[in-house]
């Protein structure tokens, strides 16, 4: 087996937090736009953690009026809208 069929055979996993709030329309665009471009890469999976900040006082006070906010492997990268080619970029340099 090459290193090629073994990058293949064991996909590089990066975690991605994506912080939200129920009735947010930003954050389930953010959702889509995460999802759509994770099932778009090769060889690199994406784990979503999508994280409610209401449900935590010391986080609904970092973030307040700030979600979505998204962090890619631990990493602050987006607020508010999470752009295509940038998240791309992101997650291919972390995997």
């Amino acid at each position: 087996m090459s290193a090629d069929d073994a990058a293949d055979a064991d996909p590089t996993t990066v975690p991605v937090t994506l912080y939200t709030r129920e009735d947010c329309s930003l954050c389930v665009v953010a959702r889509e736009t995460i999802e759509s471009v994770a099932a778009d890469l090769d060889g690199v999976t994406v784990d979503i953690d999508e994280v409610d900040v209401d449900t935590d006082p010391e986080l609904a006070d970092e973030y307040g009026e700030r979600v979505p906010y998204v962090l890619v492997d631990g990493h602050p990268a987006f607020k508010y809208e999470v752009d295509e080619r940038d998240l791309r970029l992101k997650l291919l340099a972390a995997a």
